[in-house]
């Protein structure tokens, strides 16, 4: 089963008076399962492909299919709710709720869902103890480290245990040391049969997925496997 399918996807900025194209007609599939790098230079439509794929934006033309549903055409309202079942974001900055501990930012996706709160509470602690926080559950962001709270931002996308996982540049704030330690984690994921994107600039990053698709002026340039 694909969990992506994209046909021909088209996105064009209007900038001023002159349309400025950041992917064109680019079409590729992820099956079930597979952990894939999107790499590119600066300009080459990475972070443009990302917010398509993760139902952040809409294409200005073309089919994006996932798993099973076509998403291309959808409003905000339907979007966000694809957003909140189907996908689960690890960014950069890990985006965590500065009031919330550990806990309560694993949490916050259930709480959307309408999750009671005690379940709530015991499948955070789950995913805690998985990603290695299980001691931590009371601190709040500023109480932890960079690779800390990319653990809680990992945590935070597996609570709806949605059918991809993207990453957007995950150990783009980490040390070399504690990077490697959250692409370990995300390969433990992986084999476990999680469906990862991941968007990354940094070769050694790429290497260590399972396929690297590498974007040039907006097209797929190669998309091979390691």
């Amino acid at each position: 089963m694909n969990i992506i399918d994209v046909h021909d996807l088209i996105k064009t900025y209007d900038l001023g008076e002159v349309p400025v194209p950041a992917l064109r007609g680019v079409s590729f599939s992820v099956a079930q399962g597979e952990y894939v790098a999107i790499t590119g230079p600066s300009g080459s439509g990475k972070s443009t492909l990302l917010n398509l794929l993760g139902c952040l934006d809409t294409p200005s033309s073309g089919r994006y299919v996932l798993a099973g549903q076509d998403v291309s055409t959808l409003h905000d309202d339907a979007l966000s709710d694809v957003r909140r079942d189907k996908i689960g974001f690890i960014f950069q900055s890990f985006h965590l709720v500065p009031r919330l501990t550990v806990l309560g930012n694993i949490e916050m996706p259930l709480f959307y869902v309408g999750l009671p709160a005690a379940q709530r509470r015991e499948k955070a602690r789950e995913l805690a103890e998985r990603v290695g926080l299980g001691h931590r559950l009371g601190h709040k962001p500023t109480e932890l480290s960079g690779g800390e709270r990319q653990r809680v931002a990992i945590a935070r996308s597996l609570a709806n245990a949605p059918v991809l996982i993207l990453a957007d540049e995950p150990t783009g704030n980490l040390d070399s040391k504690t990077g490697g330690a959250i692409l370990k984690l995300l390969l433990e994921l992986w084999h476990t049969g999680a469906t990862i994107v991941m968007v990354t600039h940094e070769d050694s990053v790429a290497k260590a997925t399972q396929r690297e698709i590498h974007l040039k002026d907006g097209s797929i340039d190669s998309d091979t496997y390691h």
